[in-house]
C-alpha cells in the first residue's frame, strides 16, 4: 500500500495520532469511518476536510465509510460547545440526515461495486431497536465514569464553561463509541478518523472495540486533523453573510468561487495543500510563482478553480468565471444575459438600484431621462450629457450615445438592466 499518512502529513492533515495507525495502513485495506452530525440539510466548508480525508482514503486503496448521525444528532455533540444544543425534532432530523446524504454522495460513489467500495451508513439503523437497559449492560459496564469524566469535552463544562452538562450529553460519547464497535464487527472497520476536537470520543470508541473483544479483534485505531483556521485567528468556513455551504441552494457558486479567490496569501499557501489533490511537485511549483509575483494570484486562482469544480463542476466553474469577468473584465450584453437572476444579484451586490415600471421600458425611454430622472444616476441631465458625450456610459457593457432609447430588448433575464459610467460605477436597473 501507499503511505496515506506521509501524505496527508506533508498536506497539514495529521493532528493526533494513535501509534500503529500508520503500519495497519501500510499493511492492508482497512474501512475507515468518519461521522457527519446532521444539524443542517446541508454541509458547510468546515466539513471539506473530513470529505477530503475520505477521498483519500479512497485513492489510496482504503475503504471509506460515511456515517450520518441519525440517532447521535438526537443527542448533540458536546464537543466544543460551552452550552447544550437545542434537541432536534424527528421531522427536521430526518430532512437533514436526507439532505446529507445527497451531499456526500457528490464526492463518493456509494452505488460502486469494487472492494473498497464507499459505504454510506446512518447510526439509527442500529441504536433505534437496542434497549436502555442492554446499553447500560453490555456497553456502559466497560466503560468508567472516571474515563469518561478526564476527557477534556466534559471536563470544560463541568468546570465552570457555560451551564454544565446533561446525563443526554454525557452519554454522547458512549453511543459515539458504540457507533465504531458496531462498525468494527460489521464491516471490520478499524479506524476512525475526524477533526482534533473530537479525539476524546474516538478515543472512548478505539477502547469500547479493545474492552468487548478479545486478541487480533480487539484492534482499532484513531487519526484527527488540525481544525482549520484562518492565518488571523479568526473562523475558518465564514464569509460576511454566513456559512459557506457545499450546496449551490445556501451559497452560490459564485459566491462559493468568491470565497476561495479572496483567500490571503498566506492562507491560499497552507489551503492548496490542504483543500486540493493536486500533486506535491504541481503545488510547490504554484508556490513558488505565487512568490516571484503574488499580485497575479496564482495561488488564490487554482485553489478557487479547483475547490468549485470538485464541489460544484467544471460547467459550474466556467459560470463563475465569467460571472467574475462581467464584474471585473470585459465582458459582453450576451455575457450578461447568461446570468441566472440570483447571480446576476449576487455579481452586483451592493450597487445602486432604481425601479423602472415595465409600461416605461415598453413604450421606450430616451437614456439622459433613465440616467438622471428615473435613477439618480447622474444628479442632472446635463452630467448625464457630457458622460454621454465623453463616451464613457455603457448599457449592459455596451457603449450608448445621447440618442439612444432604453426598451424591452435591453431587459436581462427580463427584468434588469445593467448602467455603467467608466471602468468602476455600476448601476441596476430594476423593471417591476
Amino acid at each position: 500500500m501507499k503511505n496515506i499518512i506521509s501524505e496527508l502529513q506533508w498536506r497539514g492533515l495529521v493532528h493526533d495520532i494513535m501509534p500503529g495507525t500508520e503500519e495497519q495502513l501500510l499493511k492492508e485495506m482497512t474501512a475507515t469511518y468518519i461521522g457527519f452530525d446532521p444539524t443542517s440539510d446541508s454541509l458547510h466548508i468546515g466539513s471539506l476536510v473530513p470529505i477530503i480525508l475520505l477521498v483519500h482514503l479512497k485513492n489510496f486503496g482504503h475503504k471509506p465509510i460515511a456515517l450520518v448521525g441519525g440517532a447521535t444528532g438526537m443527542i448533540g455533540d458536546p464537543s466544543g460547545k460551552s452550552d447544550e444544543r437545542n434537541l432536534l425534532d424527528e421531522v427536521t432530523l430526518t430532512r437533514n440526515v436526507e439532505g446529507i446524504k445527497g451531499v456526500l454522495g457528490r464526492f463518493l460513489d456509494f452505488n460502486a461495486t469494487e472492494v473498497n467500495a464507499p459505504v454510506l451508513v446512518n447510526n439509527y439503523d442500529w441504536m433505534k431497536d437496542l434497549s436502555f437497559i442492554n446499553f447500560a449492560r453490555d456497553v456502559g459496564k466497560r466503560i468508567t465514569v472516571n474515563y469518561m469524566m478526564a476527557k477534556d469535552s466534559v471536563k470544560k463544562r463541568i468546570n465552570g464553561e457555560g451551564e454544565g452538562m446533561s446525563f443526554t450529553e454525557f452519554t454522547y460519547q458512549l453511543i459515539q463509541g458504540y457507533d465504531f464497535y458496531h462498525l468494527h464487527k460489521e464491516y471490520n472497520c478499524l479506524l476512525q478518523m475526524g477533526g482534533s476536537d473530537q479525539w476524546g470520543n474516538i478515543t472512548t470508541g478505539t477502547e469500547l472495540v479493545r474492552r468487548m473483544n478479545v486478541g487480533e479483534e480487539a484492534k482499532a485505531f484513531a487519526m484527527t486533523c488540525p481544525l482549520i483556521t484562518k492565518a488571523d485567528g479568526s473562523k475558518f468556513g465564514k464569509s460576511e453573510g454566513g456559512n459557506v455551504w457545499l450546496t449551490a441552494d445556501k451559497t452560490s457558486v459564485y459566491k462559493f468561487y468568491q470565497f476561495w479567490l479572496n483567500t490571503t496569501d498566506v492562507d491560499a499557501e497552507k489551503y492548496i495543500k490542504i483543500f486540493t489533490f493536486l500533486d506535491k511537485e504541481t503545488i510547490e511549483a504554484l508556490i513558488v510563482e505565487h512568490q516571484i509575483a503574488p499580485h497575479l494570484r496564482v495561488l488564490q486562482k487554482r485553489l478557487a478553480e479547483e475547490l468549485t469544480t470538485f464541489v460544484h463542476s467544471k460547467e459550474e466553474l466556467e459560470k463563475a468565471q465569467k460571472a467574475s469577468t462581467i464584474l471585473f473584465g470585459n465582458a459582453t450584453a450576451e455575457d450578461l444575459k447568461t446570468l441566472d437572476e440570483a447571480t446576476f444579484l449576487e455579481v452586483f451586490d451592493g450597487v445602486p438600484q432604481a425601479e423602472i415600471a415595465r409600461t416605461e421600458i415598453e413604450v421606450g425611454i430616451e437614456i439622459i431621462t433613465v440616467l438622471n430622472e428615473k435613477t439618480g444616476f447622474f444628479k442632472s441631465n446635463g452630467e448625464a450629457r457630457r458622460a454621454l458625450t465623453a463616451n464613457s456610459i455603457s448599457i449592459n457593457k455596451e457603449k450608448v450615445k445621447e440618442d439612444y432609447v432604453l426598451g424591452t430588448n435591453d431587459l436581462i433575464n427580463g427584468q434588469f438592466v445593467l448602467l455603467q459610467s467608466g471602468k468602476k460605477n455600476y448601476f441596476v436597473v430594476r423593471v417591476v
